[in-house]
C-alpha cells in the first residue's frame, strides 16, 4: 500500500491523490498522508506550501467526516473501524485526555503521530464542541503538515530519512515545547 501511495505521489495526479489520502486517513485509512507529502515536496520544493495546504484542508474535511461518524454512527462504523486497526486502546487513551484537557487533547493528538482517525471519531462520540474541534484540527494538522513541508523544502533529502525514522519523537518534542511556551507566556503576563 505504501508503495502504491509513493507511485501516486510521483504521478501527474499527485495533488488529487494527496487530497484523497489525507481525507480518508482522517476517518478510516491506516496510512498517514506524510507518506505522500514528503516525496511530493522533495520533487517540487517550490510547491511545498500548496502541497501542505492541500494536505491540511483535506485532512480537516476528512476529520469532519470522522467527527460525524463518531457522533451518529459510532457503533456501526466508528467502533468497528478502530477495532479493525487495533486502535480501541488509543480511543480509551484519548477519552481520558479529553476529559482532562478538551481542546488541547485534540490539538496535541492532531499534531503528533497519534492516529487522527481516533481523535476525529472520539471527538464526535463525546460531542466535543464542533467549533473547538475544527479550530484544534486546523491548527494542529496545519502545523504538522506545514512543518514537515518546511523541513523537507529547506533541508531536502537528507532530512527525509531522519523525519521518517524519528517522526514520532520529533513531533512529540515540538508539541511539548509548544505547550511549555504557551504556559510560559501565561505566567509571564
Amino acid at each position: 500500500m505504501k508503495q502504491k501511495l509513493l507511485d501516486i505521489a510521483r504521478g501527474k495526479n499527485a495533488l488529487r491523490g494527496l487530497f484523497g489520502v489525507s481525507f480518508i486517513e482522517s476517518s478510516v485509512f491506516p496510512i498517514p498522508p506524510d507518506v505522500m507529502l514528503i516525496p511530493m515536496v522533495l520533487a517540487r520544493p517550490e510547491r511545498a506550501w500548496l502541497i501542505a495546504g492541500v494536505c491540511t484542508i483535506a485532512s480537516v474535511l476528512g476529520g469532519i467526516l470522522g467527527y460525524f461518524i463518531g457522533m451518529f454512527a459510532w457503533e456501526t462504523i466508528g467502533q468497528p473501524v478502530l477495532e479493525l486497526y487495533g486502535k480501541q486502546d488509543s480511543f480509551d487513551i484519548f477519552k481520558e485526555w479529553f476529559d482532562k484537557w478538551g481542546f488541547w487533547s485534540v490539538f496535541g493528538a492532531g499534531f503528533t503521530p497519534f492516529p487522527y482517525k481516533v481523535i476525529t471519531m472520539a471527538s464526535g462520540s463525546v460531542q466535543l464542541n464542533f467549533a473547538a474541534f475544527i479550530a484544534a484540527s486546523i491548527l494542529s494538522r496545519g502545523a504538522r503538515f506545514f512543518l514537515v513541508a518546511a523541513v523537507i523544502r529547506y533541508a531536502g533529502d537528507r532530512a527525509r530519512a531522519q523525519i521518517e525514522k524519528h517522526f514520532g519523537l520529533i513531533t512529540l518534542a515540538i508539541f511539548v515545547l509548544m505547550i511549555l511556551a504557551i504556559f510560559s507566556l501565561k505566567f509571564i503576563r
